[in-house]
């Protein structure tokens, strides 16, 4: 699957692929990726299929998303990458790098575990709010936020819902997400990762304090199938880690990426509200 996807920075730089979650797209993560292109990396962000402008399918399980990143690396002439995935996107990272460890240099995932996850009617709610919507009877996207309204009360994730929506012509809406598909198969997403394979090259888990996709009975699963693993906490951080605390989010990993010694301690010690807890 030819997935389409975002570049910054200059060829030869050391690469780094970003695989946003589910119901994210490419976009999502424009402003980390310039800003990281800028520190000499060169950044790749595809949509995942099924969602922005990549192509529909309805095979929709974490091994066609780990097909397609491999199809992806090799398409592109990818070597050594960095990998950084957010929940979904962390998942399929794990998945590939486990898979194929001598293909990836480090691996950075966020605020996702290597366990099965019991349905979250969030996504459901996500669904049925773009199922209600009638895109043929709206002209404005502010119209579309105020019907998304009824079902998802925070602006953020309304926010973060209608960047899946796309202007066809110049009064005609569609959403680039294929959410049938991703419905059909919703399950499948919360499958876990069960394997006695260990990736040995530096790892780096961030869990949002105040979200529960990572508890602290996980952590020996993944120090298991990834021993140098390092995991840090930013508290009071949801689900969506990387927007609520951008800043602290891109010093933990730019830095990790970098190699940067003792890179945690320096964040930590240049943080006085012990938010920041490494495990």
């Amino acid at each position: 699957m030819q997935l389409f996807f975002r570049r910054f920075g200059e060829k030869g730089n050391q690469p780094v692929v970003i695989l946003h979650g589910l119901f994210g797209n490419s976009d999502n993560w424009v402003s980390y990726a310039r800003r990281l292109s800028q520190q000499g990396f060169e950044v790749f962000i595809p949509d995942q299929r099924n969602h922005g402008q990549s192509p529909h399918n309805d095979n929709f399980n974490y091994l066609a998303l780990t097909d397609d990143l491999f199809d992806f690396i090799d398409e592109n002439e990818i070597e050594d990458p960095i990998i950084i995935g957010h929940s979904m996107g962390g998942k399929v990272a794990m998945r590939f790098v486990l898979e194929n460890p001598l293909l990836v240099k480090k691996l950075i995932v966020v605020d996702i575990s290597l366990k099965a996850y019991g349905p979250r009617k969030q996504h459901l709610s996500f669904i049925k709010a773009m199922e209600s919507i009638d895109l043929a009877k709206v002209k404005t996207r502010h119209e579309v936020e105020e019907e998304l309204s009824s079902f998802i009360q925070e602006p953020r994730i309304r926010q973060f819902i209608l960047k899946n929506l796309h202007r066809k012509g110049k009064e005609k809406f569609e959403w680039r997400l294929y959410y049938e598909g991703i419905k059909n198969n919703l399950n499948k997403m919360f499958d876990a990762i069960d394997t006695s394979v260990k990736f040995n090259k530096p790892t780096l888990f961030i869990k949002g304090g105040a979200s529960d996709y990572i508890l602290l009975e996980d952590f020996d699963q993944i120090r298991y199938n990834f021993p140098n693993a390092e995991i840090i906490t930013i508290e009071n951080a949801s689900h969506w880690v990387h927007v609520e605390t951008a800043e602290k989010f891109y010093q933990l990993t730019s830095g990790f990426a970098e190699g940067t010694p003792s890179w945690y301690q320096k964040v930590l010690d240049g943080e006085n509200d012990n938010s920041l807890i490494k495990a």
